[in-house]
């Protein structure tokens, strides 16, 4: 089984979902949508907001046959599958690239439960970037840039063939006694 995207209206990705599981057994078809927990302030207090990491996309592992491409094309919200332009499976006049494996190793080291990313905590001594624990531990070269009043970490990931940068939620302590 194989690994690909497709792409749906979004903010219905969940919705695409439940169709799926309800067309395909989970057997032969699982789906996926990467959600993240991330601090949002609102009128001064901060709430654990849930946001969906690729809006518009739904991860399958499947086998891919022209039966299961012409299932999924009655999904509602349903538009097609992500082509990156390297793939050369053509099925019922369709292209859907598979995503490579370590592409997604690097997704399913952040996803801890579920389909959900919880908060990495990070410490911040002389400039430098250190993980504590939580998902982001031992990925802290893809961490490009962090914003310490919202509490988020700008985090590069490469799917399906290019870079995206994602917010990821973060738990900061600051080491007092460095700064000046």
């Amino acid at each position: 089984m194989n690994w690909y995207a497709i792409f749906v209206e979004s903010g219905k990705e969940e919705i695409v979902q439940k169709y799926l599981s309800m067309y395909f057994d989970a057997d032969i078809l699982y789906s996926m949508v990467p959600r993240r927990v991330v601090p949002e302030r609102r009128k001064g207090k901060i709430y654990h907001v849930m946001k969906t990491l690729f809006p518009g996309y739904v991860l399958i592992k499947t086998r891919m046959n022209g039966n299961m491409l012409h299932k999924m094309r009655s999904i509602p919200d349903f538009y097609r599958f992500v082509n990156n332009g390297s793939c050369y499976t053509k099925e019922a006049g369709e292209y859907y690239c598979q995503i490579r494996e370590e592409e997604m190793s690097v997704l399913f080291k952040l996803i801890e439960k579920g389909d959900i990313i919880s908060y990495s905590k990070i410490k911040i001594e002389e400039s430098k970037v250190y993980v504590v624990s939580g998902p982001l531990h031992g990925l802290e070269g893809t961490i490009k840039k962090i914003d310490k009043r919202k509490k988020r970490a700008k985090v590069q990931l490469n799917l399906l063939g290019k870079e995206q940068t994602v917010e990821l939620g973060i738990e900061l302590s600051v080491n007092d006694s460095v700064r000046s």
